[in-house]
């Protein structure tokens, strides 16, 4: 053993003692590798800067962008309402569906930002159900784990074992090399998780002291809104056609357009109604009616438009995205004061439409745009949400009181989802075709996603987690300073040595636990950068084929169920299922002996040594 190999090791070590001790934060400490692997002789500064330069690092980047896309765009949370709908109140079919859908979109994205986004779903399906987040988290968790064996891209390990076979002289694995062996494992983990279940507490977590925001279900119940919405389509024939919205005195029959949806390219466009937007046939009217049965039906005749269904959730809950709903109250200093709803002319001036009133406790009925408005009366208004942040900016003439739950979970990007996934389906088919390398595909995707607004420049490189990419950019130096001082060669013959004469099945299952082993205490990603010389030397040295063993080590370094702490995956959902590092333990364990069994098997299979 060299001189120069002691001080690599050394370097590592410190490096996986700061790892477990979380200090100073992982890229930190990549960026401490990269300025003292030069000092020991093994390379060059430029040489430990290459990493920075290499097209998986900026695959990588490019791939949290298209991710991004898919969030901002409402794609992902889309999925998630989706499950909600089939579910309905059964739990075991919510388990079933919802690591189906976590593994399947986390296939093509972060799976950290595919729990982040399941997570308010479960917790509202769960206090629906009256059931604990407990029984759903961590099956979320690990079906999102279990995405990263699904695609090269699913998660940064395959990226980087992938990228080792490559400098190795080697071709990197196809697009969907990976998935022979995820979707057996995922459909383990359902059925593991159906029974293990039971072994996870049925604690529930504690309701906040804060006071919850309302709900626009809420609103619409305590209001009595229901009743008054109606969704009706402008026929040919209707005299609305070629008409501008000043021309028509709808308001004075108590008919208030909310919003008008009209068919563009890319799919319905939700317009704001103005005075001088002119209707057309196809438009449907999006609105709000104070007025008997009898009239409401003659106006259907009148104007010859067709009533159309409501979505599920009454009051254009639907339309939840673009449409919002404000409480404000009236100060004792307000112009409104003394005066009505109709006299004041609310709408022209703000752009939204009062369809509430409440005089402390009692609600207004039919006559609402008659009523006197006093100070401390409380309006409930809708119209589009940037119209609600400007009187929510103004408080000259009334005060937010409450904003919906809803405003909460407003997309930046809504109605780009037929663009997102569009760009999505051309990056994933171009990486499967082979037609341009997988970094020019993602690059492509990037630019197309900001093309079509689904990103802007700013949330593109928020979304990117630089710290993940220092990360990998600071230990693939390791890789090339133990091949050069033969630290790769020993650490080979050591693994080859501890499994004696054994099968290839056995020198796979050693690999696999000293991968899974290490990411206890490191990141995944860590892991593969140092382990993937290690398996690929050991193929070299027993003559077998490199490809087995490398994809043994990018499965081992996906399966970290093991403890709560061993990927971000398992720690977001810890507070939200109010689970113990025992939990983990418990279910985990041996979920991992399982994949570990499964993998031996399959991967020789699949890919013959």
């Amino acid at each position: 053993m060299t001189t120069q190999l002691l001080l690599v090791l050394a370097l590592l070590a410190t490096a996986i003692v700061m790892f477990i001790a979380n200090r100073p934060r992982m890229d930190a400490v990549g960026l401490l590798m990269i300025v003292l692997l030069p000092f020991t002789g093994v390379m060059t500064i430029n040489e430990a800067l290459a990493g920075f330069a290499d097209s998986s690092i900026i695959l990588l980047a490019a791939l949290f962008v298209v991710g991004e896309g898919l969030v901002r765009s409402g794609a992902a949370q889309g999925i998630g309402d989706l499950l909600s709908r089939k579910a309905g109140s059964s739990e075991t079919r919510m388990l079933v569906l919802l690591m189906v859908a976590g593994a399947g979109l986390g296939a093509f994205m972060s799976s950290t930002a595919v729990v982040a986004i399941f997570i308010p779903i479960v917790l509202r399906i769960c206090r629906n159900a009256g059931s604990a987040p407990s029984q759903l988290m961590m099956p979320l968790s690990v079906a999102a784990l279990i995405s990263g064996m699904m695609t090269l891209v699913a998660t940064a390990p395959n990226l980087v074992v992938s990228a080792e076979l490559v400098r190795q002289g080697h071709a990197g694995f196809s697009f969907f090399a990976f998935t022979p062996f995820g979707v057996p494992v995922l459909a383990l983990a359902i059925l593991y998780m159906l029974y293990a279940r039971r072994l996870l507490p049925g604690r529930r977590v504690p309701e906040a002291d804060a006071r919850r925001a309302p709900s626009l279900a809420e609103w619409i119940k305590i209001y009595g809104l229901a009743g008054r919405a109606f969704r009706v389509r402008v026929t040919p024939a209707s005299p609305l056609a070629g008409l501008r919205l000043e021309q028509l005195s709808l308001r004075k029959e108590g008919v208030n357009i909310l919003a008008i949806e009209r068919r563009s390219h890319f799919g319905t466009e939700v317009i704001r109604p103005d005075a001088t937007t002119e209707l057309g046939a196809g438009d449907v009217l999006l609105l709000d009616v104070r007025s008997t049965p009898e009239r409401i039906e003659s106006l259907h005749d009148e104007y010859k438009v067709e009533n159309l269904p409501l979505e599920e959730g009454g009051y254009f809950l639907d339309r939840s995205q673009q449409i919002g709903m404000v409480e404000a109250i009236i100060p004792p200093d307000s112009p409104l004061v003394g005066s009505t709803v109709l006299q004041e002319r609310i709408r022209a001036e703000h752009r939204l439409t009062v369809i509430g009133l409440r005089h402390r406790k009692e609600v207004a009925g039919a006559d609402l745009l008659e009523q006197t408005l006093k100070a401390g009366d409380t309006l409930l208004l809708t119209g589009f949400w940037s119209d609600i942040r400007k009187l929510q900016a103004d408080g000259s003439m009334l005060l937010v009181l409450n904003l919906p739950a809803e405003h909460a979970e407003l997309l930046p990007a809504a109605g780009r989802m037929p663009q997102a996934i569009g760009v999505l389906a051309l990056t994933v088919g171009l990486m499967i075709s082979g037609w341009i390398p997988n970094v020019h595909a993602a690059l492509l995707g990037c630019l197309l996603m900001g093309l079509f607004g689904c990103v802007d420049m700013n949330s593109a490189y928020r979304s990117i987690s630089w710290k993940t990419l220092v990360l990998i950019v600071g230990m693939l130096p390791f890789s090339i300073a133990l091949q050069r001082t033969g630290g790769v060669d020993l650490a080979a013959d050591a693994v080859v040595a501890l499994a004696g004469a054994a099968s290839t099945h056995i020198l796979l299952g050693v690999i696999f636990v000293i991968t899974a082993m290490l990411g206890l205490f490191i990141s995944n990603t860590a892991t593969a950068v140092l382990m993937a010389p290690v398996a690929l030397a050991v193929a070299k040295e027993i003559g077998a084929s490199p490809y087995p063993f490398a994809m043994i080590v990018a499965l081992a370094a996906s399966a970290a169920f093991m403890t709560p702490v061993s990927s971000p995956v398992n720690t977001l959902v810890v507070g939200p299922g109010n689970y113990g590092f025992g939990d983990f333990m418990k279910v985990g364990v041996p979920f991992t002996v399982i994949v570990m069994l499964v993998c031996v098997l399959l991967v020789p299979a699949v890919l013959p040594p």
